[in-house]
């Protein structure tokens, strides 16, 4: 259904806020001259708000009067020098955007999921709330930046901002203190203060980085996220955490840091290499094993032990899905006090594998992996019956994602090779373990998952071992 308003029913808040709930809202937009044109032009001369000596004054005058209005709305379509068959082409690119609203103990921010949104950022910030002539410190990486920057900068400056391009180094190994305080002095010398925003475009590790630093800087700037991978899509773009590392672990220092803005463009996955992509699976997978049993059934479907599934073929409601767990644990628990430890389902196993990798092994991988430990983990304690763990590692196989500990063949690489005694001792530094315990997420049934801190060592040690660990 597509309905059709007029400009002035979008100035009332309440209807503004009801439509937007109900569907995708877009404001179609043209220049003054265009305007005149049209109205010199039309067969309807009944226009009781024009019905004035200066027509051009009045509708300068409406168009200033309704503009915080307008500008609340993130989807902008500039009809000036288009057709009707144009307009309604760019419409329709913006039609399927699905809208997610995560609450949290400060307020509430947008996530904004669909194909094509990314020529639509700088207007999304606008609505979000930020406003014109406004500093965007846009943080990205050498790889995203030449593929993705310069449309989003342009769309940036389109809606009245001032971005200035903020690049780090890409990869793990980068996600540093170091890397945090190049940041702050590339965001002096870009003129930011308390009230610009830090907007990352990249991965986890970019996203994880910029948020820290808009976190830290000047005790705290707006941030937004425009990520690029579908494992920060569905995992790192919700919840607020942000940090980086210390040769100790992961993330060992950090801050919870929500965002204004998330928004996901599906289409920038077409330029992922396909084991990007599968690691990205790994996280939405997992979400559908913590509480989606249908999106779990969804997956399992399109694969086959034969043939790796068509990794271009996710679609934003499948997006869509995954984010919804999450929002859903984080809402619920949104400084990670209870619920919200269900979210590390495989990564008790998988930090520990990361690092003992030197973080070679993909996060997706390793989680992975970390996976199929909880499910026979779960199995073995008497928590769960065989069969699940056999069906995780079925989807994740099928998938193309690795099931067993290092060493192991994939993508034509070799990872090193661990015994079980270094993946324990590397787990002992996890921050997610508790007191002495490590912490646990054991799946029973698929949607069903508990924590669990007594699981004995000796059991884990010969699961790994299982897994192929010496």
């Amino acid at each position: 259904l597509v309905i059709a308003t007029g400009g002035g029913a979008l100035v009332d808040p309440a209807n503004r806020a009801l439509m937007m709930e109900s569907g995708t809202v877009v404001c179609l937009t043209c220049a003054v001259d265009e305007i005149m044109r049209r109205v010199s032009a039309s067969d309807d001369p009944d226009r009781p708000l024009l019905d004035v000596v200066d027509r051009r004054a009045e509708i300068e005058r409406l168009l200033e009067a309704r503009r915080e209005a307008y500008q609340a709305i993130p989807w902008q379509v500039d009809t000036t020098g288009l057709s009707v068959d144009e307009v309604a082409e760019r419409v329709l690119e913006i039609a399927g955007a699905i809208t997610l609203s995560v609450r949290h103990p400060g307020g509430q921010y947008p996530i904004h999921v669909g194909d094509g949104l990314l020529a639509h950022v700088g207007g999304a910030l606008r609505a979000a709330g930020v406003p014109a002539g406004e500093r965007i410190a846009l943080v990205s990486n050498p790889v995203v930046a030449p593929l993705y920057g310069g449309q989003v900068e342009a769309g940036l400056r389109s809606a009245g901002l001032q971005p200035f391009a903020c690049t780090i180094p890409d990869g793990e190994q980068h996600k540093t203190l170091d890397t945090v305080a190049a940041l702050y002095d590339r965001f002096l010398d870009g003129g930011l203060d308390r009230s610009g925003t830090v907007l990352s475009l990249g991965g986890g590790v970019t996203g994880d980085i910029a948020g820290f630093a808009a976190a830290t800087f000047m005790r705290g700037v707006r941030f937004a996220q425009v990520p690029t991978t579908l494992l920060a899509m569905v995992d790192a773009s919700v919840g607020g955490k942000t940090g980086v590392d210390l040769p100790q672990g992961k993330n060992l220092v950090g801050a919870f840091k929500q965002p204004a803005l998330v928004l996901i463009d599906p289409t920038v996955l077409r330029t992922l290499p396909p084991e990007e992509i599968r690691s990205g699976m790994a996280e939405l997978i997992k979400h559908s094993v913590i509480a989606d049993p249908a999106l779990f059934n969804e997956l399992e479907s399109d694969t086959s032990q034969s043939q790796i599934p068509n990794l271009e073929s996710l679609s934003p409601p499948q997006i869509a899905r995954a984010l919804r767990v999450k929002i859903d644990v984080v809402e619920e628990d949104p400084f990670e006090q209870g619920r919200r430890a269900v979210l590390n389902l495989g990564h008790t196993v998988g930090h520990a594998l990361e690092r003992l990798s030197d973080f070679s092994l993909r996060h997706g991988e390793a989680v992975a992996i970390g996976m199929v430990a909880a499910a026979r983990i779960a199995a073995e304690v008497g928590r769960a019956d065989p069969s699940l763990a056999d069906r995780i590692e079925g989807i994740l196989s099928a998938w193309g994602l690795p099931v067993r500990c290092p060493p192991f063949q994939y993508e034509g690489k070799r990872s090193g090779s661990f015994d079980a005694d270094a993946i324990w001792d590397a787990m002992a530094h996890d921050k997610k373990r508790r007191g002495r315990s490590l912490r646990w997420i054991l799946p029973r049934a698929i949607g069903d998952v508990e924590i669990a801190d007594d699981v004995p060592s000796d059991t884990v040690k010969s699961i790994l071992r299982h897994m192929g660990a010496k």
